[in-house]
């Protein structure tokens, strides 16, 4: 699979990502509504933590706390692009 990274060129994710990777490409694009689908329903750690993220970058701060809590991260106090590069960098490494 192509790199993560240089798929965001691409016009549809990977079918082979992760919900938690394919929702942060959505949000990358841009729909924010699609990103929310994809991990709405997820119960792994990963997607609860992506969720965190999209709330957080929204501005939603109350939600994030919560799927924060939920994925076991702590709060993210490093700014919203520092977050989203180790969120890559963790699940990327986790697909071994």
């Amino acid at each position: 699979m192509a790199d993560f990274r240089a798929s965001l060129a691409d016009t549809a994710p990977d079918a082979a990502l992760s919900p938690p990777l394919a929702a942060l490409w959505w949000a990358k694009k841009g729909d924010w509504d699609q990103a929310h689908r994809i991990v709405q329903d997820e119960s792994d750690a990963n997607s609860a933590w992506v969720h965190a993220h999209l709330h957080r970058v929204e501005g939603d701060l109350g939600n994030a706390g919560y799927w924060y809590r939920q994925a076991g991260q702590p709060v993210a106090k490093d700014t919203l692009e520092a977050e989203w590069e180790r969120i890559v960098a963790t699940l990327l490494a986790q697909r071994g």
